[in-house]
């Protein structure tokens, strides 16, 4: 299995409404690509300071897969309207589980 890691900070004007829809978009994602085997999101808890403020854990049989999703108009399409007008920082890493 191979695991896609995103971890989120957004911008201080970023609105309850965008941060919404950021959870919202990617969440119909799973339904249009079948390459994904297991999306889990959702805001920090908020236990710890200093954390980002949003996570994206995305598994997937092989690299290919990955590269699917990575490159589908559907996440693309997320990542330009949900998410770029309201990032901060963003930390990602992919590994072999």
């Amino acid at each position: 299995m191979f695991r896609h890691v995103v971890l989120f900070t957004w911008k201080e004007e970023a609105t309850e409404e965008q941060r919404a829809r950021v959870a919202t978009g990617l969440g119909e994602l799973p339904g249009a690509i079948p390459e994904i085997r297991s999306y889990t999101l959702g805001p920090d808890a908020g236990v710890n300071p200093g954390n980002h403020q949003f996570a994206v854990v995305a598994d997937f049989d092989s690299v290919d897969d990955f590269l699917v999703y990575r490159d589908h108009p559907l996440h693309q399409a997320a990542i330009a309207e949900y998410i770029k007008p309201i990032v901060a920082s963003r930390a990602a890493a992919q590994f072999e589980v």
